[in-house]
């Protein structure tokens, strides 16, 4: 009962932790690339990468985690898996309208239920999928505007949804299969996904913005935000793979919606984003969706717990 009760606490300590680094660093990179003209984020998400793989070899190297090594084959495809599917979302966006681009985020979770029901035989009751189709409906109502398509925008977002999915997912198998840490996982694989987009970064950001990363004049402001950006990258991609391991990749999904409507609201009332009455239902039906998500869930787990084969990693706690 005592592990269960920190386990729990752990989970609600990832999950309090992703939000508020997720938050933090959006609010901070909309500053640096709308209001400082820095648009290159690709290359910047290479440098997160790269921040955090040192913070955590600072970290290892004082004794603050072990260090458990992973097949370098699984620990290198996977790194590059992951930093293809970054790189994938932001050509998605780069080619699609914004609701398009929002509507490949979303598609994220049904996609995700229907590679964990086919390869990994797991069971979602229908009050989840209910749940989980109130959480969609209520996101797009408060994000997506316009939906426009076309074909290459269309590929990219496909292959981005493919690869995001196929990637947490792998975290999840990962952490638990080898039984490795989030934090021993992080550290295997982050320079492989730092230097896929270290190579690419820079051609797809050249793509994206028709700008040099290499030529861009760097201000004192811009240097300072682009570290205090790679700094909460460090808590973002800490928790990322916190919140993975020790739920699901669909619960994780879950809670980036509940940060889309968090930065929705925090654009409105920190740096004025229009925000209309559609808006606030979007997030209201998207909120009721989560709530609903987390107590079917609980339930779920409860009857396995009673009928003795619940795993002690499962979806979500209460």
């Amino acid at each position: 009962m005592g592990e269960m009760s920190n386990f729990q606490l752990g989970v609600i300590g990832a999950l309090f932790l992703s939000v508020a680094s997720s938050v933090s660093i959006v609010i901070c990179n909309k500053a640096l690339m709308s209001n400082l003209g820095f648009p290159f984020a690709t290359t910047l998400t290479s440098w997160h990468l790269m921040v955090t793989f040192c913070t955590l070899h600072a970290a290892q190297r004082l004794n603050l985690f072990v260090s458990k090594s992973v097949d370098l084959k699984t620990v290198m495809l996977f790194g590059i898996l992951n930093g293809i599917s970054i790189g994938f979302l932001n050509l998605s966006l780069g080619f699609n309208s914004i609701g398009f681009y929002q509507m490949t985020k979303l598609a994220i979770i049904p996609f995700t239920v229907l590679l964990e029901t086919i390869f990994l035989k797991k069971q979602f009751s229908s009050k989840i999928k209910f749940a989980l189709f109130l959480l969609l409906v209520g996101v797009g109502i408060a994000s997506i505007t316009d939906l426009q398509l076309n074909f290459v925008g269309t590929i990219l977002s496909l292959l981005a949804i493919i690869t995001t999915c196929v990637g947490q997912i792998l975290t999840n198998t990962i952490q638990k299969k080898l039984n490795v840490s989030s934090t021993q996982l992080l550290y295997q694989s982050a320079p492989f996904q730092a230097a896929i987009l270290f190579v690419s970064g820079p051609v797809v950001d050249q793509m994206l913005t028709k700008q040099n990363v290499f030529a861009y004049k760097y201000s004192p402001v811009v240097l300072a935000f682009i570290i205090l950006s790679c700094l909460i990258a460090v808590s973002v991609n800490f928790s990322t793979f916190l919140v993975i391991g020790k739920t699901s990749p669909v619960t994780y999904q879950v809670l980036g919606h509940l940060k889309t409507c968090l930065v929705l609201g925090f654009g409105y009332t920190l740096l004025h984003d229009p925000f209309t009455g559609r808006n606030i239902l979007g997030i209201l039906i998207a909120v009721f969706g989560m709530g609903l998500y987390s107590y079917f869930c609980t339930e779920d787990n409860k009857k396995k717990q009673l009928a003795g084969d619940l795993p002690l990693a499962s979806q979500v706690p209460n």
